[in-house]
């Protein structure tokens, strides 16, 4: 199957971090009251761009009657996930190899803050394969589910939309794709992923929904 180019997320499709992000949020978030199952955290909050994922937070707080966020909840989650993602962070199973047989054009398209991205790539070995095309939700006006980094990723590869495949594990990260007009596949090969994973992706409007990277790259040598 041919594209022009591939634009990848990178937590929870690239680097087994969403995992960790998942579990230390959603124990920070329960410390101030904010219990979410997990189902329904991640239909929310999964992919979304940081300012929008804030927000959401700060309301939820708000609705509770407690006001808005404590000013050291962002250090203290911020500070509790990096010292999990310096000790525990890995690539997802296969995308190295993946990535040594596609000789495209490719890019990364993340709603993480750039300086978080980066660092994620090249903790894991995987900068090199996409750099300088490493973007981040922190460059465009609206984070996912807009379509404006998507957009802006084919923008810096010099391809049009409609000839780009996105891979994505979150719902918002599908819709993203969809409203760039870009074909989207989901993902639910990474530790994050549960029951009802690849049917939320579906319900998102995924074109294909794959659970390996040897399957992505199968289907992409189809």
């Amino acid at each position: 199957m041919t594209f022009e180019a591939i634009l990848f997320d990178c937590d929870g499709v690239l680097v087994d971090s969403e995992k960790i992000y998942v579990e230390v949020e959603r124990e920070h978030l329960a410390r101030i009251g904010l219990n979410y199952s997990l189902d329904d955290y991640m239909s929310r909050f999964q992919g979304l761009g940081s300012a929008d994922f804030w927000a959401k937070l700060d309301d939820d707080h708000r609705a509770l009657g407690k006001g808005p966020l404590p000013e050291t909840f962002g250090p203290e989650l911020d500070a509790a996930t990096l010292e999990r993602i310096s000790s525990e962070l890995a690539e997802i199973a296969g995308i190295k190899a993946l990535l040594e047989a596609h000789d495209g054009p490719r890019a990364v398209a993340s709603s993480s803050r750039l300086h978080r991205l980066i660092h994620k790539l090249q903790h894991t070995g995987l900068h090199d394969y996409f750099a300088p095309h490493i973007y981040s939700g922190e460059q465009v006006t609206n984070g996912k589910p807009a379509p404006d980094l998507f957009v802006f990723a084919a923008e810096k590869l010099g391809i049009e939309p409609a000839n780009c495949l996105v891979i994505e594990d979150s719902s918002n990260g599908v819709l993203a794709g969809l409203a760039a007009g870009m074909t989207v596949w989901g993902f639910v090969g990474g530790g994050h992923s549960h029951d009802g994973h690849a049917e939320q992706l579906k319900s998102a409007g995924a074109h294909k929904v794959v659970d390996s990277h040897a399957d992505l790259s199968a289907l992409l040598a189809a």
